[in-house]
């Protein structure tokens, strides 16, 4: 499977390499923080995400997903109730926020993931969950670091392609 947007591959079999990926990555988050703060407050179009909302999406991502692993761990397939991810944009003032928080705070959340995602034992991979986006679905943590990854990738690309 791979995003028709981005050309994410979900592949599974990589899944015990995300931790690694996570950090980098959050760094990559930290390097664009590092920008004009009005700049990064400035949406391209409407319907578009700022540079630091998306950021402050993804810290919130990887803080939510940390919370379904632990979950997963605790319960027999528990429901990852939805994040209300266009509602914390503006309930969170995402565009209000510092960017040396923001980047700071990414960089805990992604460490805070990935050392759950390095505790995980080969039959802890295979626990699952309900994940209800884009529908209901049984999904295993292999599917869950993958989608995060994904995430990650996905809305680091939107900021990089939006007009400077």
């Amino acid at each position: 499977m791979a995003c028709t947007e981005c050309d994410f591959e979900y592949r599974l079999d990589l899944a015990p390499t995300m931790p690694t990926l996570i950090r980098s990555t959050a760094e990559a988050y930290a390097q664009v923080l590092r920008g004009d703060a009005s700049a990064l407050r400035r949406r391209p179009a409407d319907d578009v995400w700022a540079p630091l909302e998306y950021a402050c999406h993804v810290r919130d991502v990887l803080l939510v997903q940390r919370e379904r692993l632990l979950a997963a761990r605790r319960c027999d397939t528990p429901v990852a109730e939805p994040m209300g991810r266009d509602e914390r944009v503006d309930h969170d003032g995402y565009a209000d926020q510092n960017p040396d928080d923001v980047s700071r705070q990414l960089k805990d959340a992604a460490s805070l993931f990935a050392h759950a995602l390095d505790r995980l034992s080969p039959s802890d991979w295979e626990r699952t969950l309900i994940y209800t986006y884009p529908e209901p679905a049984e999904r295993s943590l292999r599917w869950l670091a993958l989608h995060t990854v994904h995430e990650l990738h996905h809305h680091l690309a939107d900021i990089l392609d939006q007009p400077k």
